[in-house]
């Protein structure tokens, strides 16, 4: 399936907060499973930890286990190479975005996409056929 936009990993968080529902619904209706969008590898390791790690009532390893293979692997387009990091580092230097953000940025670019889905960058702003959209305004 190809994607037509690209998912920064707060949206994955917001989806499974209970305490703010009107960012739940909306990180959900970008996440379903059948829907055309793209995460990279960075992604996957983010919201593992914060999934394992922070949320108020953690995640249990056999749900991530299942919630990996079965919805975030499927819409995983974007892998670690040097061609990557040389773009993340190149877009430090423009943006001055901090590296993590970079990575993220470059794997959307990478991906082909024409949105990224972030709450973290800044709203509105295009790289080449990205854009960037926060998808949490009003």
């Amino acid at each position: 399936m190809s994607a037509d936009h690209f998912l920064d990993t707060n949206i994955l968080v917001y989806a499974f907060e209970k305490e703010i529902p009107k960012k739940r619904d909306i990180a959900l209706s970008l996440i379903k499973p059948d829907s055309p969008w793209a995460i990279s590898w960075q992604v996957i390791q983010e919201f593992s930890t914060v999934g394992l790690h922070k949320f108020k009532v953690p995640l249990k390893p056999e749900f991530l286990d299942l919630f990996l293979e079965e919805v975030l692997w499927p819409h995983c387009q974007a892998f670690p190479n040097p061609a990557l990091y040389k773009k993340a580092i190149q877009l430090h230097v423009e943006t001055q975005y901090r590296f993590y953000d970079c990575l993220i940025l470059a794997a959307a670019l990478e991906s082909g996409v024409g949105i990224l889905y972030s709450e973290d960058l800044q709203h509105g702003r295009s790289f080449g056929h990205l854009r960037i959209v926060n998808p949490f305004l009003d």
